[in-house]
């Protein structure tokens, strides 16, 4: 079994890296695009890149040779990939929406979801909003690696970029998902699965049209996307399923907070909001809160009591293992 290193995600990275910022110079385009463009030619194999020169090409032909899939294992793609993303984020100064998911919220999230799944022998799993498939294919890697199952992986994206490098991932990791280049709100045909797991984006959604047929549109102006996201999601999730969504903090506290607990009634149950340690956040307004919803049916409950708190720092080893142990017990003694 190989044993995944810094060495390992930090050469494939240079890989990358170097490619992109060789197409980068010599077409005068972002790094993101020029990524894109090296993910792809890593995938199809594809070591003359046209339209550069003679001695440009030959360099990417020398970096494409230093690849072999083989070399690495599915973490080590998906972790050298985040890297590189990030530094196009960095070096394109590209939109917060773009950002990914930290590998520390998203082992919690995955550390929650093992805990509530522990007994399947089958899972099934949808991002409506996947971005680059991150987190998406992280808590895929974690699930598979605790429970030992079977687990498959669908993700829907509309941003053209975001779901390139998305699928470019997937297929690097050799991951078999379905994915959706679409928008989501345009009542996408998306499977029904056991759970549905998203880091969502926060804002208003600027086509009113799409929104009316949501029970959570705004009466009034443009209705926010993440309540709309939440709804969806639940909406693909099975009687009884389970919705793991990273929200803002203050989800319940706004003006529009009315639609959404409207939904909610009757028809999801309330388990657990959980606030992510402060310092992971520029300021108390961008703080945000893994929110634990269950469909009803077969055999859900409200759960008393609702599972409500604050991580305490990932810095403090100690507490930090204490919350995990509470939430444990909150599982196995309250959940089910």
């Amino acid at each position: 079994m190989r044993v995944l290193t810094e060495g390992q995600i930090e050469r494939f990275f240079g890989i990358l890296n170097q490619s992109s910022e060789l197409i980068q110079k010599s077409r005068d385009q972002s790094y993101l695009d020029s990524l894109i463009e090296t993910l792809g030619a890593i995938q199809n194999g594809d070591d003359n890149d046209q339209g550069l020169s003679s001695a440009d090409e030959k360099k990417l032909i020398n970096i494409y040779t230093a690849f072999d899939q083989d070399d690495y294992d599915r973490e080590t793609i998906r972790k050298a990939i985040q890297m590189a993303v990030l530094k196009a984020i960095r070096v394109d100064q590209i939109q917060a929406n773009y950002q990914i998911t930290p590998d520390t919220i998203a082992n919690v999230i995955g550390y929650i979801m093992a805990g509530v799944f522990h007994d399947k022998k089958q899972l099934s799993i949808l991002d409506p909003a996947m971005g680059t498939a991150n987190l998406l294919t992280a808590i895929d890697h974690q699930l598979q690696s605790s429970l030992g199952i079977d687990i498959t992986i669908s993700g829907i994206e509309n941003d053209d970029a975001m779901f390139e490098l998305a699928a470019d991932s997937v297929e690097l990791q050799k991951i078999h998902a379905e994915l959706f280049h679409e928008d989501t709100v345009q009542n996408v045909l998306a499977p029904v699965v056991d759970a549905v797991v998203s880091d969502l984006p926060i804002g208003y959604y600027p086509i009113d049209a799409n929104a009316k047929g949501f029970s959570t549109h705004s009466e009034t102006g443009h209705s926010y996307v993440h309540h709309l996201l939440i709804e969806f999601g639940m909406d693909h999730v099975k009687k009884g399923g389970f919705g793991f969504f990273l929200v803002p903090s203050q989800i319940f506290q706004t003006s529009e907070a009315k639609q959404l607990l409207k939904w909610m009634q009757g028809k999801v149950f309330l388990q657990g909001l959980l606030n992510l340690p402060k310092e992971l956040f520029q300021n108390s307004a961008a703080q945000k809160a893994i929110l634990i919803l269950q469909n009803s049916g077969n055999g859900a409950k409200q759960v008393d009591p609702v599972m409500l708190g604050e991580f305490p720092s990932f810095k403090d080893q100690q507490a930090f293992a204490k919350f995990l142990t509470e939430i444990d017990d909150w599982e196995q003694k309250d959940l089910f």
